[in-house]
């Protein structure tokens, strides 16, 4: 399976795009366009490199920082700081703890993807952005030769960009 996806300024470039994609028996189950007035990228599938980095910050907190309590828990206990003496020895012991408790939370954050979260990483975000401003995507997924006759079609119509994906899934499967 392949996915071109083309980017156009304006909607009359992508609508006459479509529209040469459909005079040249291109099945049109396997077209999309997103943009203004057509389908939006959540309505297509297109991932939320936002949301999935959230998914994954949550998930490693689940047992992250339950891990970081026990390990700042024990760590005090073994060692036998005394950092807060105002506390006492369960105090500080518990102190520990959620000190490491934060420490897991921290970890999760930027081993689960809080980086990429602020950065922003992928061609997601890019053709996001790009339908943000105000842009057009046309994609089509189908077999190497349908492919190759849709890429030639689409450069005709001289896109902004067109990049192609091979053997791997833009969007989820609905499977």
């Amino acid at each position: 399976m392949g996915y071109p996806i083309a980017v156009f300024p304006d909607r009359i470039t992508a609508e006459a795009a479509y529209s040469s994609l459909e005079k040249a028996d291109v099945p049109m189950a396997a077209v999309s366009m997103l943009g203004r007035g057509y389908q939006s990228a959540d309505e297509y599938g297109l991932i939320d490199p936002a949301e999935a980095a959230w998914k994954q910050i949550r998930l490693m907190m689940l047992w992250l920082v339950p891990f970081g309590f026990v390990a700042g828990f024990s760590f005090n206990a073994i060692t036998g700081l005394d950092t807060f003496p105002w506390a006492g020895n369960l105090g500080n012991q518990l102190l520990g703890g959620l000190l490491g408790a934060g420490s897991g939370a921290l970890g999760a954050f930027f081993v689960g993807g809080g980086v990429g979260l602020s950065v922003g990483s992928g061609d997601a975000i890019s053709y996001r952005n790009r339908l943000n401003a105000g842009k057009y995507l046309l994609i089509v997924e189908g077999q190497e030769g349908l492919i190759g006759q849709a890429s030639r079609l689409l450069r005709q119509h001289r896109p902004e960009n067109i990049q192609g994906y091979t053997e791997q899934r833009v969007r989820p499967s609905s499977s």
